[in-house]
């Protein structure tokens, strides 16, 4: 298991306590995004397609720690953008740690190796670098040559320095089986800690749109890549839940758990998940309480019909291996099935058409940046 046996207690003790008190939904893990802007224009990326002056902005170090005291999430992931052309970005992070939070970064390791030495290796902290397949496959996919040799590099230097470091792949309907499973192979060499794994999500304003993967074909390429562990394939280690993994290959029925992951970002409180911007509101409260939670998901909504994104579903795994923990078991001691009928799929056929909103967060939040005296004093330092 790739997930630190320290962090699955703690994680599991939070979820038993959740359901022992009666509380319907609650976050499993906080997508804190302290800004947009990136140092790489990905193909498949809906997070970089902002005017330069909202990608120029940035969440304070206060707004960051009082976004993870709102919501009191276990785990916090910081994603972006690249949120390490974030000024402020170790102070954030030993804050998350000051408050026995597990945090990770994502990153896609353009400048780790640069700014290492801001931070130190805790069992509450972990590098998580972007590398979405072999040499080829990755700088195909971020649209810049030599970015996985950068990445390889720095993932060595931070194990030599003793941070727990996990590759996060996303994976797109071109990927190969056999060539992923190599992939695999080669991290795991690498001595990396874990591996995050996900379909590629439809953004709607992402670039390429013609390499996003539809359920049934996530569920035929997850299980043609499970079937190639062999003998020299045994030690992948994931960083994420069994029976997730077990859902992406067809095998587990599930709803999305779209509160289980919230976001916070420049805009706001994100309604509904990290992935779709629907409308923001100020506080973590207000988000619970306001969203219209049963308007979302896999057959309730145009825009969720082929989604399988761990944001949505590993909170839907997790919560069903801490109520059915035999299933859990069951997965780690025989495998993910590979062979034999998918399970049942929801049906779309009650969905409601897509409402396309995007532009609407964005002009109001050009308005406010127009009138705006101190919008200077939020600038990122772009110059990294």
């Amino acid at each position: 298991m790739g997930v630190p046996l320290h962090q699955a207690v703690r994680v599991g003790a939070y979820v038993l306590k959740q359901h022992l008190i009666g509380r319907k939904r609650y976050p499993l893990v906080l997508m804190l995004e302290p800004l947009f802007r990136c140092n790489l224009a990905c193909a498949g990326c809906g997070k970089i397609d902002y005017p330069a002056e909202i990608l120029n902005q940035r969440l304070s170090v206060a707004e960051c720690l009082q976004a993870v005291d709102e919501c009191g999430a276990p785990v916090v992931v910081i994603a972006g953008g690249e949120p390490l052309l974030h000024k402020e970005i170790a102070e954030v992070v030993q804050g998350i740690i000051d408050r026995k939070k597990f945090v990770i970064v994502c990153t896609n390791a353009l400048l780790l190796e640069k700014k290492m030495d801001l931070f130190k290796p805790n069992k509450f902290f972990s590098w998580s670098v972007h590398l979405d397949g072999d040499r080829g496959d990755h700088d195909r996919s971020v649209c810049q040559d030599g970015v996985y040799d950068r990445c390889v590099s720095a993932i060595g230097l931070a194990k030599k320095r003793g941070f727990r470091t996990i590759i996060n792949a996303t994976l797109f309907n071109n990927a190969d089986p056999e060539r992923q499973a190599r992939f695999f192979d080669d991290v795991m060499a690498m001595g990396v800690d874990g591996i995050s794994v996900s379909p590629g999500y439809a953004y709607e304003r992402a670039p390429d749109q013609q390499h996003f993967l539809n359920r049934q074909a996530t569920k035929q390429l997850f299980r043609d890549i499970f079937a190639r562990v062999k003998k020299g394939a045994a030690k992948w280690q994931f960083n994420q839940s069994s029976l997730f993994l077990d859902f992406l290959a067809g095998n587990q029925t599930y709803e999305c758990t779209p509160w289980g992951n919230p976001t916070r970002n420049y805009f706001g409180w994100q309604k509904p998940c990290y992935l779709l911007g629907e409308g923001y509101v100020s506080s973590f409260k207000e988000l619970m309480e306001t969203t219209e939670w049963d308007k979302y998901g896999t057959g309730k909504y145009e825009k969720c019909a082929d989604c399988m994104v761990h944001c949505g579903y590993e909170a839907t795994a997790v919560t069903e291996a801490v109520k059915k923990p035999w299933k859990m078991l069951a997965v780690e001691l025989f495998g993910i099935k590979t062979k034999g009928d998918f399970a049942p799929d929801i049906s779309l056929s009650n969905q409601r058409p897509a409402e396309y909103v995007f532009s609407r967060h964005v002009e109001n939040a050009m308005a406010k940046l127009k009138h705006s005296p101190k919008a200077e004093a939020d600038l990122v330092d772009a110059a990294d």
